[in-house]
């Protein structure tokens, strides 16, 4: 369970989903049953969110090695989660209107839970592979579609491909909202001295309109 101040809820399901497309690489989380319950697995995985209108408003889709023991847990029905982590970074208390003030840190993720459907057939694993390729490396598909037969099937059954029907996201940008203004605008211009995560902070305060 995500600990979720209201003042950094944001319940903007445009801004969640541009997040989850901008930072892909998600942390899957799998809770194990019997032995080893409390040690939930975990894995970092690229995941594309596909929108669409109708039930389920939402999928995940990719795919993890099939010696991944996590692989193993990903079941028809299974619950998961997916945390896409987006930009983070130190906030000065320099940076505020006030003397009295701590340090802090400024972050965005999305939290995406939701069902399993597995996929081990050869032609749902070319879908799942085909959309990831066509998203992150178009130029490369054509190379993929001619490899030889047997090396594609080769190396498909090296995976486990899946989609996680969403049931629930919760998306959390911690942007200094509990600050006033003037903070707001003295972090955002603070933010843009730093690295590109940083930068990339202060960006999504203007997007917000916070500062």
């Amino acid at each position: 369970m995500l600990y979720q101040p209201a003042h950094f809820n944001l319940e903007d399901r445009v801004h969640a989903l541009a997040l989850m497309r901008a930072h892909p690489l998600a942390t899957l989380v799998s809770v194990q049953a019997g032995e080893g319950a409390d040690d939930p697995m975990v894995s970092h995985v690229p995941l594309m969110a596909i929108e669409a209108k109708g039930n389920p408003p939402m999928r995940l889709i990719g795919h993890l090695a099939a010696m991944n023991p996590h692989a193993a847990l990903l079941v028809d029905g299974a619950r998961v989660t997916a945390i896409f982590h987006g930009p983070q970074g130190y906030v000065s208390p320099s940076w505020f209107t006030v003397k009295k003030a701590v340090p802090t840190w400024n972050y965005a993720v999305v939290h995406a839970r939701g069902r399993v459907r597995r996929i081990d057939d050869s032609e749902g694993k070319e879908r799942v592979l085909k959309a990831l390729i066509d998203r992150h490396d178009a130029p490369y598909h054509a190379q993929w579609d001619g490899l030889d037969v047997d090396d594609r099937e080769g190396m498909k059954r090296g995976m486990v491909g899946f989609e996680i029907v969403v049931e629930s996201i919760a998306a959390k940008f911690k942007l200094s909202q509990n600050r006033s203004a003037a903070d707001r605008t003295g972090v955002a211009n603070g933010l843009l001295s730093g690295d590109p995560a940083a930068q990339a902070l202060a960006a999504w305060l203007r997007r917000l309109d916070l500062a």
